[in-house]
């Protein structure tokens, strides 16, 4: 299966195409640039134009198009699923959405993975893996909720994302490890991204909505 993937829950935009060869072309961003500020309505088109264009494939040969739900921002969330029904309904595609949660968790290199995505407002986007498996669905916490949480659970996962660098002292404190800095683990990787979406089942682009989690930070009054 040949796939056209890309993330946009945090502040840095990553695209993939892969292949039905298994040939992977990847834009992944650098992880200071998790902490910049967001430029998906500039970044995301030029990024999926330069991976399809590396792997010589058109709209013609992708068989669905993966983009990672979140949670996340909630502007590039919207970025990035306006811009997967888009493509997908004009090349007459069906869209494989992936928690954006599960793709980071895909590249951390540990039997227990922490995925951390920034949810501003001072909290965190979290959830835990174990090889691969869900044991903590995703949920939004405090950092120090999430401290309080580990501890209670006795165990000591390694983090990446980037709620795991902005939060990194009160994260070591409770005995959670968090990746080195210059980690690429810290970037939602769309190669991630496309590969959970081929075990996902694709649905018609008008059927994809991003999982914010939480409400909104403005309320109608």
């Amino acid at each position: 299966m040949t796939l056209l993937g890309f993330d946009t829950s945090t502040s840095a935009t990553s695209a993939c195409v892969l292949r039905g060869d298994g040939e992977a072309f990847e834009s992944l961003p650098a992880p200071e640039r998790l902490l910049e500020r967001p430029g998906h309505a500039a970044e995301l088109m030029p990024a999926v134009a330069a991976v399809m264009d590396r792997a010589g494939v058109g709209f013609g040969d992708l068989e669905a198009i993966a983009v990672g739900v979140g949670p996340g921002t909630f502007t590039g969330l919207r970025i990035g699923i306006a811009t997967a029904r888009a493509l997908a309904g004009t090349a007459g595609l069906r869209v494989r959405p992936v928690s954006s949660l599960a793709a980071l968790a895909a590249g951390i290199d540990d039997r227990l993975a922490l995925a951390l995505i920034d949810a501003r407002r001072g909290e965190l986007f979290a959830a835990l893996y174990e090889d691969g498996h869900e044991l903590w669905p995703p949920f939004a916490a405090t950092p120090g909720d999430l401290a309080r949480r580990v501890g209670a659970a006795g165990i000591s996962p390694l983090a990446a994302g980037d709620g795991s660098v902005r939060f990194r002292e009160e994260l070591e404190a409770s005995g959670v490890r968090v990746a080195p800095p210059q980690s690429r683990s810290h970037a939602v990787s769309a190669l991630h991204v496309c590969r959970l979406a081929t075990g996902v089942a694709g649905v018609t682009p008008e059927a994809v909505f991003p999982n914010y989690l939480r409400s909104p930070d403005a309320k109608p009054r």
